[in-house]
């Protein structure tokens, strides 16, 4: 099967897979080649599938997404995914990049803090003046 996971501004990944297993709202799920045609929302989860070839297992820690299935092709589109060579290598960059994604949000948000203020302040400069 021709493997391919979209995220919001780049594709992820293409490969060729011997089969695809998932987490949807009903729980895990395996596709093989001869699988029927699909489509089903995924769940925030690990994610992994069996190289064409190698038989190598890859692991992905995704984000909720949804997944098509149509003949030989997966497309699987989420927010955010993240790819390790097993478990506990995926476990160790999911925490580190959460990590990072939560100082770099708090810095948003103390920036949008910083600039709410300063517009607040300006406002009521411009009240005082002009009344």
């Amino acid at each position: 099967m021709k493997l391919s996971v979209l995220l919001p501004a780049k594709v992820f990944l293409e490969e060729d897979a011997a089969k695809v297993v998932a987490e949807g709202g009903g729980g895990y799920f395996c596709l093989e080649p001869a699988h029927i045609d699909m489509v089903t929302a995924l769940v925030p989860g690990i994610f992994s599938f069996i190289r064409q070839g190698t038989g190598q297992e890859i692991f992905l820690a995704v984000d909720e997404g949804v997944l098509v299935k149509t003949g030989d092709t997966v497309l699987v589109s989420v927010r955010n995914a993240m790819m390790g060579p097993d478990l506990p290598s995926l476990k160790q960059t999911v925490k580190r990049e959460f990590s990072l994604e939560d100082e770099r949000a708090k810095k948003a948000r103390s920036a949008t803090a910083k600039i709410e203020a300063g517009f607040i302040r300006r406002f009521l400069e411009i009240q005082k003046h002009g009344a």
